[in-house]
């Protein structure tokens, strides 16, 4: 086979820009310590927050699941592919987001292009935040829709849009934001929305599980936290607090506004797959036109039931989310004291914000070098002078594995100065 010209330009181009990728491969179940190149290393990089991923009694549900209806699903959804798997999973997440119905797509990223594409097309506008993740601008991009983005968690910037757009109009955005740990404003922009009959779609993939009374992601913390005063790094008045029992407050006729709620079943869930939740007549749509879900193979059973075990748990045992956000109060705090930035994290992403690519592949090669995987994060992933670390803290990690971390990274630091 011949490879064009383009493709080696391309690389190498990459390559003087430290912007080239190369993939590592991890020799263990997912967890606080991997193996990586034949040795034990400390690692800060999974989106495994509640550390079920390995949990046994996840692990045992997929068994069960898999001597029962084997591992592929051999056929879409449509066809021969759906369930009773999926369809007790897609009871449990509508239960646990409160919604009539949900319907489960094999990965998070297809469910953004599923249900953005069955909810607008050409004529219509969709509003984003500039950092929504990559599955969302795909998914307009898909939907043949007109884009406008607003700068980075401004509202009043999203409300300003909506009123200029005619037709019909959907706003989405992420809940938290994939590298920054950052919380959206939510209730402004349902409260946008509901002014000019827009569309909302969240997504909330870094927030289930992790965020609310029970788990359920920032609208349900949002819905049943007092608002409070935070401080330092920027941090939201109306974000969730980090441990302690909830506050509640009556009503959030905000969230009314909420059409269409994305999830996943590959982070905190510790599985793959993911899900869009919301009325009855929102998932019988997301069949019938959304393609995403219709033309691929069904996410396998063993899956499913692996997803059910994991909400069971996050259900049951809500010391897994104190335990994580009580590790990411403890290392931003260490980090700021210490003169880092870590941006508006509330959550277990905790970025460290270096700025140059190469400076932050050193670093990263430091902490390597100490036994610490915590991978350079560099655009377009995350706007040019902006590269980072991208911290990410599961319930398993203690304080002292915390604490050797910010004592690697200020060594790091140093030494390069």
């Amino acid at each position: 086979m011949t490879t064009p010209d383009f493709i080696r330009e391309t690389l190498e181009d990459l390559k003087a820009r430290h912007l080239y990728r190369r993939l590592v491969a991890v020799g263990s179940a997912a967890g606080p310590r991997v193996d990586l190149g034949g040795r034990t290393v400390l690692q800060f990089v999974s989106n495994n927050y509640l550390g079920l991923a390995g949990e046994e009694r996840v692990r045992e549900a997929a068994t069960r699941a898999i001597e029962k209806w084997g591992w592929g699903a051999g056929a879409s959804r449509l066809l021969a592919g759906h369930t009773g798997a999926h369809e007790a999973l897609e009871a449990d997440l509508a239960a646990f987001k409160g919604t009539e119905a949900a319907l489960v797509f094999p990965t998070g990223y297809q469910a953004n292009l599923g249900a953005v594409t069955a909810l607008v097309g050409r004529g219509d506008t969709v509003v984003c935040d500039r950092e929504n993740h990559a599955s969302i601008y795909d998914a307009v991009r898909l939907s043949g829709a007109e884009l406008a983005r607003y700068p980075h968690g401004d509202a009043s910037a999203a409300a300003e849009l909506l009123g200029a757009q005619g037709r019909r109009k959907l706003l989405v955005t992420d809940t938290v934001f994939s590298m920054g740990g950052d919380l959206a404003p939510l209730r402004q922009l349902a409260d946008a929305c509901r002014a000019c009959g827009a569309m909302l779609l969240v997504d909330e993939a870094h927030a289930l599980g992790v965020l609310g009374p029970t788990g359920a992601g920032l609208v349900e913390a949002l819905s049943h936290l007092a608002p409070r005063e935070h401080t330092g790094g920027g941090a939201r008045e109306d974000g969730p607090s980090a441990v302690g029992p909830p506050v509640y407050s009556p009503g959030a006729k905000w969230a009314d506004a909420v059409t269409a709620s994305v999830g996943t079943l590959s982070k905190a869930l510790g599985g793959i797959g993911g899900f869009v939740a919301g009325s009855r007549d929102l998932v019988d749509l997301l069949v019938n036109r959304a393609r995403p879900f219709i033309y691929t193979t069904a996410l396998p059973a063993a899956a499913c039931e692996a997803a059910r075990a994991a909400l069971a748990i996050v259900r049951a045992e809500p010391e897994r989310r104190r335990r994580v956000l009580s590790l990411a109060e403890r290392l931003r705090g260490a980090l700021r004291g210490r003169g880092f930035d870590c941006g508006a994290s509330e959550t277990p992403i905790v970025p460290v914000i270096v700025g140059e690519p190469g400076p932050t592949l050193a670093m990263a090669a430091a902490l390597l070098d100490r036994g610490i995987f915590c991978p350079a994060i560099r655009p377009p992933t995350v706007p040019p002078g902006t590269s980072r670390l991208r911290v990410s803290l599961t319930s398993e990690h203690t304080e002292e594995d915390v604490d050797h971390l910010v004592r690697a990274l200020v060594d790091a630091r140093d030494r390069k100065g």
